[in-house]
């Protein structure tokens, strides 16, 4: 799988770590799990993010420009880390942030929105309606255009064709890894907002011939709405960069349980697997992904989804952050 032929920036210089989760999986007493710690990867605080940014702002510069424009919620990983490619690369960076029913904008409030002030955001733009998204970040790129400026927008997540590549070439290091560790996963497991990780994670696979499922636990959306977006998102990225690969519906796998009251919201079930995997790993989980995620996991387990001795990957994909915004929902 020759991805050498796109536009691309190395953030990361190692590959992220694959470890077993001994303590966790004992406490299961079902499944062996590992964790692919992809919130080690580079940038301010790292996350899944940092693998499709290489991509799109490889392009973003390939195209001349001066100004990258992406959008995401309050707490936006992905804001943050498109913040800190921009600085890297000596970009100026300006973001429309989305407002939920739940949550307003605080200019002063910590976490994700801390970090886009140190990294020395441009210009925030706040909306409270996502049906209003394209025309926020198309207004905001004619605010560039005429300063002189050369914008290049960057969707949601990065979850494009270009931002997907990210992932495919974190499915070929997962493949090289487990060839030298002598391992066999029987499934990966990764939480799926965007869809823009899962949709490498299952093209990438798919194309390295590699018999493994990839699960993805939904954080914002059901089933059906999900699996929609996931399919049309894997069939873009197939078109866009002429792959030589067809995906089975079969392999678009997603599940709602773990989603909870809704995007951002703190459930009972997440602030449960947040609060195991720091007891017995020492790790930290974030509130709004990984730790849904991790909840949905282990819905699964419970529910004797996996067999006794299958292997079971889950990709941390950061987000740390946004734990101190809500401390008060883990402390009992």
């Amino acid at each position: 799988m020759n991805l050498n032929q796109y536009p691309r920036r190395i953030y990361t210089q190692q590959k992220t770590p694959i470890v077993k989760l001994e303590k966790f999986s004992k406490q299961l007493d079902r499944c062996e799990i590992y964790m692919k710690r992809d919130d080690l990867l580079d940038l301010a605080g790292g996350g899944n993010k940092t693998r499709k940014l290489e991509f799109v702002v490889g392009d973003a510069l390939s195209k001349g420009t001066d100004t990258l424009i992406t959008c995401g919620g309050l707490q936006s990983n992905h804001c943050r880390l498109t913040a800190a490619a921009a600085v890297k690369e000596g970009l100026k960076c300006r973001l429309v942030l989305i407002e939920e029913p739940h949550q307003t904008y605080n200019p002063a409030a910590g976490g994700n929105n801390l970090l886009y002030h140190l990294l020395g955001i441009e210009n925030i733009t706040v909306i409270n309606d996502i049906e209003k998204l394209d025309d926020a970040m198309e207004q905001v790129a004619k605010q560039v255009r005429e300063k002189g400026g050369k914008p290049y927008l960057i969707p949601m997540g990065a979850s494009n064709p270009i931002g997907t590549l990210g992932y495919m070439a974190c499915a070929q290091e997962i493949v090289d890894q487990v060839s030298e560790m002598g391992v066999h996963f029987d499934y990966i497991v990764c939480p799926s907002g965007s869809a823009g990780t899962q949709a490498g994670l299952i093209i990438g696979m798919n194309r390295l011939n590699y018999n493994c499922k990839v699960l993805g636990m939904n954080v914002s959306r059901g089933k059906d709405e999900q699996s929609i977006m996931l399919r049309d998102l894997i069939d873009r990225t197939i078109s866009q960069m002429d792959l030589k690969c067809q995906v089975k519906d079969a392999e678009i796998i997603c599940f709602d349980e773990s989603v909870g009251p809704g995007y951002a919201i703190p459930s009972p079930e997440m602030i449960e697997a947040v609060k195991v995997i720091a007891l017995t790993e020492g790790m930290l989980l974030d509130p709004v992904y990984t730790g849904k995620a991790m909840a949905g996991l282990i819905g699964l387990v419970k529910k004797g989804f996996f067999k006794n001795n299958d292997k079971v990957l889950f990709i941390h994909t950061g987000g740390a952050p946004a734990l101190y915004t809500c401390p008060e929902i883990f402390i009992d």
